[in-house]
């Protein structure tokens, strides 16, 4: 399965091309490095099973946001808006053949928005709160 993250910002999509990838900011501790402040130095893991990507969030600063909510971990769906701190992302899957799309993602203007109805945990206040 093709699993890419089409950036927002128009620069050629992302492939993630192995089962397990961390993101961050650290390139000597991540396997995809972002560039940018708002991105921790460990930010969140991608993890690509049957068919599915899952995403875990590895206590960033400013997050990780599917569909604009924040969360902790999920299943994404094709079609889901992917924010690492500043950085958005559209989540695309596709057959695993061929030559890899290096399209630049188009504007939301000119294609339909799509809802999705991920699998995600929201983040609650309580839960960034230490026991006593």
């Amino acid at each position: 399965m093709l699993a890419q993250l089409i950036p927002e910002y128009g620069a050629h999509p992302i492939t993630l091309d192995t089962a397990i990838t961390v993101l961050g900011r650290s390139s000597r501790l991540c396997d995809l490095v972002l560039d940018d402040t708002s991105i921790s130095k460990q930010h969140c893991m991608l993890v690509k099973t049957d068919g599915l990507v899952y995403i875990r969030d590895l206590g960033s600063t400013n997050g990780t946001r599917v569909n604009g909510q924040r969360v902790i971990r999920g299943a994404l769906l094709p079609g889901d808006q992917l924010a690492f701190g500043a950085l958005g992302f559209q989540v695309h899957f596709g057959p695993d053949h061929g030559p890899r799309a290096t399209q630049t993602a188009t504007s939301r203007g000119q294609n339909e928005q799509q809802t999705s109805q991920s699998d995600v945990r929201l983040l609650r206040d309580s839960d960034l709160l230490l026991p006593d």
